[in-house]
């Protein structure tokens, strides 16, 4: 089946259902109206018989109407301007066939006509039906309206008609706004469920508050430490992006160490929560609405903040919005980070946590990438546990495993951030540092092997014993090779040659750089 066209947020069976009682108790005055006027004036008189049309008239214009036009799916809004033209053309010639002793149906009869016309359209149609309405009326009882009292029963219909209108249209409002929320919320929370990346996230987030919120400002944190990293910053009608703030003092240090909401609709009165001083973000313009939510999972601790330069700008409603957005949101942000653990881990040696060999290839192909386009060195360390078979023999794998271990700590300790280290295979792993000169590398490599000299270890007696040593080989991009695996295949070479010397060697070592810079392949 078709799906019907929305009007205002609602389905026509939506508004003909709204409009029933109206159109039930519009055919039961009616037909009053028919009863009354036959008793009144006796059968024969012309204007008897004009009233029994005009009644069983309106009654099949209201069923055609409300039961047959208003669920069409080819509905148009020009219909509400024609039907308040004829309802009030009716209303006028009914008004004609009457004794002034039944006027007060047709305000019975305008009353309903304006709650239809109120549920179906705007406030045009609305008001053009009460005023052509009441200027008929008046016109056609202009002999009989002589005092004070008819006067105000005509006008006071019309103002009642008005009354109706603007309530009518504020209920819908309220209806179209609840309505509203929830298919932003049932949107929102389809959509976050399918995305694994945090940034669609604070997108999907943002197109929300964009969507259902009248707000001037709103900002997404995430509590570290003592400071909030703000994830998604606007500001009338800008966004701020790499924001850090301090929490001290601030509304959202209260929400974030409460756990609780917090609603100021009006901020031109002063702030009473212990410790608690403005924070300014993005233009520094004064909010004079705040509301604040807590965003908290297992591994989540933040906030979503919406602001309005106006007072008393947001509601309740706003509230369970922003509740219900920031529930969702937090789950989404742990589902993000466990999927991102688990990808990280499938990335990993199991045993000692740096890159596998697989993934570290991966990892080196787009350092390389990036520094050709960079026009940036790039260093390789290959290097190999001296000895290892024998260790292992002499002390068992449990031990051998443990040194494994604690290479890959004492590397990790000399690279930076945006350095690597991966396990090539057994006791062999491999060091890239993206924009690291001939003389970096050469230190890095001093300082690993510096610090494989200070550590110790236990074997399963609980006494200590030696720690074995390691060799290593350098090999440098591009001025070597240009090449990744010829890049790799010289660290290798070069490994061989630091055992061949007597292993816990560099090589190059530090006396060869100024040769090995003014030969490359040496």
């Amino acid at each position: 089946m078709a799906k019907k066209t929305d009007r205002f947020g609602f389905t026509p069976q939506e508004h003909r259902v709204s409009v029933l009682p109206s159109t039930i108790a519009g055919i039961v005055v009616l037909a009053l109206i028919i009863f009354n006027g036959g008793i009144v004036w006796p059968q024969g008189q012309p204007k008897s018989g004009i009233l029994l049309v005009m009644g069983i008239a309106g009654i099949l214009y209201i069923c055609i109407f409300d039961l047959s036009v208003l669920p069409s799916v080819n509905y148009n809004h020009v219909y509400s301007w024609v039907n308040a033209i004829l309802t009030a053309v009716g209303l006028g010639i009914i008004t004609y066939t009457v004794p002034v002793q039944l006027d007060i149906y047709i305000g019975v009869l305008l009353i309903l006509a304006v709650i239809t016309s109120s549920i179906i359209s705007e406030r045009g149609p609305s008001y053009l039906l009460i005023v052509f309405t009441t200027i008929l009326t008046m016109g056609i009882r202009h002999d009989s309206i002589n005092n004070l009292t008819d006067w105000t029963f005509h006008l006071s219909l019309a103002v009642i008609g008005g009354i109706l209108v603007e309530t009518i249209r504020q209920l819908r409002s309220l209806s179209r706004g609840h309505i509203h929320r929830l298919e932003t919320i049932t949107d929102f929370s389809r959509n976050i469920t399918s995305t694994l990346n945090p940034k669609q996230v604070m997108a999907l987030l943002n197109a929300a508050f964009q969507n259902a919120v009248e707000a001037d400002t709103y900002f997404v944190g995430i509590r570290e430490g003592d400071e909030m990293r703000l994830e998604l910053v606007y500001d009338d009608g800008e966004y701020f992006e790499n924001q850090r703030v301090k929490l001290e003092g601030s509304l959202s240090a209260w929400v974030l160490n409460n756990q609780k909401t917090l609603f100021l609709p009006d901020l031109r009165r002063e702030v009473t929560l212990p410790g608690v001083r403005l924070v300014f973000l993005g233009k520094h313009k004064t909010n004079l609405s705040w509301m604040g939510v807590p965003m908290k999972s297992e591994d989540v601790n933040g906030i979503i903040a919406i602001g309005s330069y106006r007072p008393n700008a947001f509601d309740r409603a706003d509230l369970e919005l922003l509740l219900n957005l920031a529930q969702h949101a937090a789950q989404a942000l742990h589902n993000t980070h466990q999927h991102e653990e688990v990808e990280l881990l499938s990335k990993l040696d199991s045993l000692t946590g740096v890159y596998n060999h697989g993934n570290f290839l991966k990892l080196l192909k787009e350092q390389v990438d990036r520094a050709s386009v960079e026009r940036q060195p790039l260093g390789l360390i290959m290097l190999d546990v001296d000895h290892f078979k024998r260790y292992n023999d002499s002390y068992g794998h449990l031990v051998g495993d443990e040194v494994l271990t604690a290479i890959c700590r004492a590397i990790k300790l000399h690279i930076k951030q945006a350095d690597a280290v991966g396990r090539w295979g057994g006791e062999e792993f491999v060091i890239s540092l993206p924009n690291a000169s001939t003389d970096q590398t050469q230190r890095v490599a001093l300082r690993i092997r510096d610090t494989m000299s200070t550590l110790s270890i236990q074997d399963q007696e609980h006494k200590t014993i030696p720690f074995p040593t390691v060799s290593q080989g350098i090999a440098m991009y591009p001025i070597e090779r240009n090449d990744i695996i010829d890049l790799i295949d010289l660290a290798d070479q070069r490994l061989y040659i630091a055992k061949e010397r007597g292993r816990n060697q560099i090589e190059p070592d530090s006396s060869q750089i100024d040769l090995f810079m003014a030969d490359p392949e040496i």
